[in-house]
Order: structure tokens, then sequence, then C-alpha cells
């Protein structure tokens, strides 16, 4: 039996935020073996702490979707982060140093508890870069179940970014179009085919210097994700292709998952140059939900 929990992440509230399972001592684990337990929780991601390569940084970890591996992923790394700081610190605050070794490479995590409160931020291990794949309008309008006119389409437009994983970004009018937005077939699987990408990431303007936004990824089994720490970080590309990136430090705040019924809280803070962005850190908190014991799979082939 291996030993799990699971965390509410980007929020401070139980049963709100992007639930994750965290389960440890998964080192001798095999990767079907690891896919079987992340279709078996079910949840948007399931992330397996292992020893790490090197001795000098906190652990090695796997993320899973449901039906595939996936390099890097947000929530996964702040919740998991907040565990393992949990679980060494004494009680009271205090301010840790996390090294995740990730399959898209190393991310440093700083998490620190205030109170009640503990939150985790960390650095995205690669700046993103432009993904190839089209993304039409019209085709765009009739997978979200939209008219074309409420896709912006001037100063933010739609554009495809990667960083790990890759995401379509959809800039829309309002949150009245926002909340309206679904994946609609056949639409839906001809404008991923037609992007090159399993995920879109639907945006508008918030209150201030935020966003509200919404992230469909039904093909990777999650129809629709409360929070998405790697999206909101590739986000950097997409502002700063709308010149909402000016030289120095920018900070945003996003919402996501408020259709749902599961609002998280995401902090983006964008170091930039005159060239764009040189670093990008996603903020966020966690709570603890459940933990338990879980049996390890027989090792058969993964189908």
């Amino acid at each position: 039996m291996l030993e799990f929990h699971t965390l509410d992440v980007f929020t401070t509230t139980p049963f709100a935020g992007n639930p994750l399972a965290v389960v440890l001592g998964a080192d001798d684990l095999t990767t079907a073996q690891m896919q079987t337990i992340a279709r078996e929780f079910n949840l948007s991601e399931t992330i397996f702490v292992q020893r790490p390569a090197d001795p000098a940084h906190t652990a090695r970890v796997r993320i899973f979707f449901p039906t595939a591996e996936i390099p890097f992923a947000g929530h996964p790394t702040v919740g998991c982060a907040i565990l393992l700081a949990e679980r060494a610190a004494a009680a009271g605050d205090f301010t840790a140093r996390i090294t995740l070794e990730e399959e898209a490479g190393l991310v440093p995590v700083t998490v620190s508890r205030k109170g009640p409160v503990t939150e985790a931020e960390f650095t995205a291990p690669i700046l993103p870069v432009p993904h190839p794949g089209a993304a039409p309008v019209d085709l765009i309008a009739a997978a979200l179940g939209l008219q074309p006119s409420e896709i912006v389409t001037e100063g933010h437009r739609p554009a495809l970014w990667q960083g790990g994983p890759a995401f379509l970004y959809v800039p829309l009018l309002n949150r009245s179009t926002l909340a309206r937005a679904r994946p609609v077939e056949p639409h839906w699987s001809a404008l991923m085919r037609e992007a090159g990408v399993d995920s879109a990431y639907l945006y508008t303007k918030g209150a201030g210097a935020g966003y509200q936004a919404r992230m469909f990824s039904p093909g990777a089994g999650i129809p629709e994700d409360p929070a998405t720490g790697s999206a909101s970080a590739i986000f950097a590309a997409q502002l700063h292709a709308a010149s909402a990136i000016v030289p120095g430090t920018n900070r945003f705040a996003l919402r996501q998952g408020v259709e749902m019924g599961r609002p998280s809280e995401i902090a983006l803070t964008v170091e930039a140059d005159g060239a764009g962005p040189t670093e990008i850190r996603i903020r966020g908190a966690a709570v603890r939900l459940s933990e338990g014991r879980i049996a390890i799979p027989a090792p058969t082939p993964l189908i």
C-alpha cells in the first residue's frame, strides 16, 4: 500500500480550487502503474513523489493526467511542495525552499506558512515559445458555441503557446461570453487537430490588473479544469504579445473555476526586459483535505 494525500490547490477554502492527489514513496512504480493510479483518482492531475536523482534536491516527481503523463504542471507543483514542506516543518510559521525534479526540468519552489495559510511560489522551468498550428476564428467560435464577433482579435488575439504543455489561448469579449463557452463537437475536435493541441485557455478582462479564465481539455480527460498553473505561467507570452507586459515586474491576479463552483486564485508575476519575459512565477495556496493508503496495481503493460 502507498500513502497518499489530497489537497485543494489555489485556494484557502476546502472544496474549492483544483483537487490534487499526491502519492508518496512511488520509487518502485512503473509508468503503467502510475497511470493506473492516476486513472483511479480521476482528478485533473496526480503527482508521484520519488527520491531525487540529486540528493541536493527535495524530490523527483512525475505528473499524470487520467490519460497520459505530462512534463510539468502548476497545481501539482504548488500542492506537492506545500505538502512536503508542511510535513518537514515544525509547528508555526515557516519559509522553506523546495526543489522538484520534474520531467520539464528543475522547478524551485518557495513555501511559506503564515498563520493558517500556506502558500507556494514556483518559477516556471522554461520560458514559453510559439506553438505551431492554426486556429481560425470561425472554427474557434464554432468549437465554443459562440459567434465570431465574441472572439477578441484586436490587441489580444487567439494564439498558440507552449512551455512544456501547449495551449490555445482565446480572448473573449466579456465574462458573460466566457460563462456561455463550452466545447461543441465535431468542431472542437477539428479545432484541436488544426491547432495541434488538446487544451484551450479562454480568458477575459477581470477586475483591476486581473483576468478571469476557463480551461477545457476533454481529449486529455479533463472536461474543465478549475485552476491550471502551467497555462497561467504560459499566459505570460500571450500577455506580452498583447503589449500587456512592460519591462520590470508585472503582477496579475487570475481567477479560474468560477463557473464550476470551484473558484481558484492564481498570482502571476512576470519579470521582463525590452525583449519580453525573463522569469515567470506562479503563487497560490493549498489546503490538505484527506489522506490514506492506496493499493499498488499489478505491473501490467500500459494499455
